[in-house]
């Protein structure tokens, strides 16, 4: 299968909803990350995803959809503050799981009674989702794992030739996926961390709680199992500069070729040309994330991460993507 890339046009859209339709998948860019998409409606459509990516059947995936797209189609919105949480960050990065109306396959939501859905507020999303007019089932367009795309080149290294279209939107500017909160309850609860933090879900809706999975139990947001967002090199995470430091002169020793994830802070405590700074403020850090860790693997053995200082808000998600990078090294 030839992979094409095309910017967001007339044609390049009348082609997405063209094999869309014909149940294949179709990458396209939002304001977190690429998302690889297909009819939310089609068992072979949304097979078809876990299929590419190579995704656990059991791992749920997100709908996305256009802003004015009617969501009693799709959902049984019931609690109130779900209403403020949409006027308070919709269109954004903010995905809400709300009782399922089973319009969509099964698959979507690994049978489970409940739907994520999103509206991402990326122009280029927009308009992709209000030309095709569907709900689009859509996890990060990457190989299962691996770091998640935030260009379409990202998506093109790692998709060549699995999937015929990837819709070119620029760099994405959020860098990390959105926060999940499931609104079925008398208060929302956020299974996975993101862009928008629980502080602020909190602030709009007086009450919310993080979940913390239990052994065993199904999900009902992607995330929240597995090894997530790893490059393919060796990658270690460490509580203290100091022990990034040791493990870092304890690999080059080694002769491994070592590289520092770090904030900017503690950027000149390592050797120039060595480090992947990821900035100071942690909107900074969220978006450049990803890339770093792309650009981190093409040129290292290993990369020693340090772990952020601030760790809630916004960089409670980013350390929550850190920690499954390393997947617990």
């Amino acid at each position: 299968m030839q992979t094409q890339i095309c910017s967001i046009n007339e044609d390049s859209l009348a082609l997405a909803k063209k094999l869309l339709l014909q149940e294949e998948t179709v990458a396209f860019p939002t304001e977190t990350v690429y998302g690889l998409g297909a009819d939310a409606r089609s068992d072979r459509a949304v097979e078809n995803i876990y299929r590419v990516k190579g995704r656990p059947q059991d791992n749920p995936l997100i709908v996305h959809v256009h802003k004015d797209f009617d969501l009693n189609t799709l959902v049984y919105d019931e609690q109130p503050y779900a209403a403020k949480l949409r006027e308070a960050f919709l269109p954004g990065p903010l995905t809400l799981v709300y009782p399922s109306r089973g319009t969509v396959s099964k698959i979507v939501s690994c049978g489970l009674d409940t739907l994520a859905v999103r509206v991402p507020s990326h122009p280029g999303a927009q308009e992709f989702l209000k030309y095709v007019d569907l709900p689009i089932a859509a996890p990060s367009a990457n190989i299962s794992k691996h770091v998640s795309p935030v260009s379409a080149q990202h998506v093109f290294y790692d998709l060549q030739g699995r999937i015929p279209l990837i819709l070119d939107g620029g760099a994405c500017s959020g860098g990390i996926e959105s926060t999940v909160c499931d609104v079925t309850g008398a208060y929302p609860v956020v299974l996975r961390q993101g862009l928008i933090s629980r502080e602020m879900i909190e602030k709009v809706a007086g009450r919310c709680d993080v979940y913390v999975p239990k052994a065993g139990e199904q999900v009902r947001s992607p995330g929240m199992k597995y090894k997530h967002y790893a490059p393919k090199c060796k990658t270690c995470l460490f509580d203290s500069v100091q022990d990034a430091q040791k493990s870092f002169c304890t690999f080059e020793k080694e002769g491994q070729r070592v590289y520092v994830l770090c904030e900017h802070k503690y950027a000149d405590m390592f050797p120039d040309g060595r480090v992947l700074d990821l900035g100071a403020e942690p909107e900074e850090m969220a978006a450049r994330l990803y890339s770093l860790l792309r650009e981190g693997e093409q040129v290292a053995d290993v990369i020693v991460a340090v772990r952020p200082s601030q760790r809630d808000g916004i960089m409670a998600g980013v350390l929550n993507r850190l920690n499954k990078a390393c997947a617990g090294e």
